[in-house]
């Protein structure tokens, strides 16, 4: 039987086990990716990528691939019982600030979603290893051993930290016995990506007649188009291309509307769970391994990439030397939000049964923050506009070369940002980037953003996470506090940073 070490073993390369590679991978840490299925997923389940995630893929390098690789979100066209129609947008439009570049939800299936970041962890070293299942988990008091089953035989692999993020029915889950207590919502529903004909493709067509609702979407950058409608509770569902197009006409009353063929579907029962727990010891659970809710909004790929975005940062600062109560933060901080989310989810579901598909602001996940983490650091006083633990805005800059840039840029890899309004009085480190901003220094706030949005007092300064929210804002005689936080959670880098 072989045997391996590492430091990471990634259970799931959906998107937030992909995610989660591609950070660790940028920071030089040692891992491990695995999916029990014999190739990537295919289908378009996730389709949804919220404007708080387009941020996130900025960071990785992957928003403009996902981007093209996709589209806007069409008009909705609600059709009557008679034959009429009224349009509706999905969301409010407004246009992009300096603050918030990206304001409207990206429609990209989930199979190339998927894609794209595959592709990018590719160019980063690495890459999936499919057909290969975790089949047991020994949890010890410096790792765990894994037993992997592959096409060439039982594998074991130590492994200081596991990360399951192997979806609903999660074995990592199961096998560390954590709760994942919940409802189900008294909704059976199916997805399928067919091709078909009798529809245009610049609306999101929604019927609701006597056989129930059905919506018939477009999906963005391909010429395929997704079908959903709740079923029965019990019984066989035929989804052949024959037997949709059936349910179609039954359920539209149109019999203009022709499913040529089946690229992928699915059938499933919509409930809202929350894991326990999301740590036990080494192991860790991310994205549908520790919530799921119901589609509606457009929530689940955005809440599992956040997950694994928010704990890539911390276990590599862990392997390399951070304290490892720093490794708590994740459920601290993720835990409550997803509790929100499922709130969030299960009221948009009951709009959706009402005809209504408008999306609230809070569906952009924009104004998502941390507030009572460990990690937010409140001064003696408030030394700028933004609270500890919100979301750093972006900003429009100029450097003193004369080029224009964005904080966002300036955040962009995995390292610490220290912005000081005015200069700087922290001494270099390593993993810390400090930008003095002011008149005749490094960055100039020509425009303005930077005091409007950040606020910060003379010679005071606001310190980045990694993954882009404040730890902190500190007054020019708070240097002692600053230094403290940077002791204790900032500059711990493993390896290279080939993503820096």
């Amino acid at each position: 039987m072989m045997a391996g070490s590492t430091d990471v073993l990634i259970c799931g390369a959906g998107a937030a086990g992909l995610t989660m590679a591609i950070d660790l991978a940028r920071r030089g840490v040692r891992f491990v990716l695995i999916d029990k299925l014999p190739s990537s997923f295919q289908g378009s389940r996730g389709k949804g990528i919220q404007p708080r995630t387009q941020e996130i893929f900025e960071d990785l390098g992957i928003l403009d691939r996902a981007m093209a690789a996709g589209g806007i979100y069409p008009t909705v066209r609600r059709y009557t019982a008679d034959g009429s129609h009224v349009d509706q947008e999905v969301v409010n439009t407004s246009n992009p600030t300096p603050a918030e570049p990206y304001h409207l939800p990206l429609m990209v299936p989930q199979y190339k979603t998927e894609a794209v970041m595959r592709e990018r962890l590719i160019e980063l070293g690495h890459s999936p290893e499919y057909g290969v299942e975790l089949t047991r988990i020994a949890v010890g008091t410096h790792g765990i051993e894994a037993v992997l089953s592959t096409p060439n035989g039982e594998r074991i692999l130590h492994a200081r930290y596991l990360v399951g993020a192997d979806g609903g029915r999660s074995f990592v889950r199961s096998a560390l016995g954590i709760g994942f207590p919940g409802r189900t919502l008294g909704v059976r529903a199916i997805v399928a990506d067919v091709v078909l004909e009798g529809l245009s493709r610049d609306r999101w067509h929604q019927f609701n007649g006597e056989a129930g609702p059905m919506a018939i979407c477009p999906l963005a950058g391909t010429t395929l188009f997704q079908i959903q409608a709740p079923v029965p509770l019990e019984g066989d569902i035929d989804l052949s291309a024959a037997a949709l197009t059936e349910r179609v006409a039954q359920q539209t009353g149109r019999a203009d509307i022709i499913v040529q063929s089946v690229a992928w579907s699915s059938l499933y029962t919509m409930g809202a769970r929350l894991a326990d727990r999301y740590r036990n010891g080494p192991a860790f659970l991310v994205g549908d391994a520790a919530h799921v809710h119901p589609p509606t909004g457009g929530q689940g790929l955005n809440t599992s990439v956040q997950d694994a975005y928010n704990l890539g940062w911390k276990l590599a600062a862990v392997l390399a030397g951070a304290p490892d109560t720093l490794l708590d933060t994740y459920e601290a901080e993720r835990r409550p939000l997803a509790a929100d989310v499922l709130d969030l989810s299960t009221r948009l579901l009951e709009g959706f049964k009402n005809g209504d598909n408008r999306r609230p602001r809070e569906a952009q996940q924009l104004d998502i923050g941390y507030p009572s983490s460990p990690l937010s650091c409140v001064g003696r006083y408030p030394a700028g506009k933004l609270a500890p633990g919100a979301r750093a805005p972006d900003a429009l800059v100029q450097g003193a070369a004369g080029s224009p840039t964005r904080l966002f840029m300036l955040f962009k890899g995995t390292h610490w940002t220290l912005l000081v309004n005015g200069p700087s009085r922290v001494a270099p480190r390593a993993g810390l980037h400090i930008h003095s901003i002011g008149p005749g220094l490094e960055m100039e706030d020509q425009l303005g953003h930077f005091a409007q949005f950040y606020g910060l007092h003379e010679q005071a300064s606001a310190l980045i996470r990694p993954d882009g929210y404040l730890a902190g804002t500190f007054a020019k005689d708070e240097l002692a506090a600053l230094q403290d936080h940077l002791e204790q959670y900032c500059c711990h880098q493993a390896g290279v940073f080939p993503g820096q």
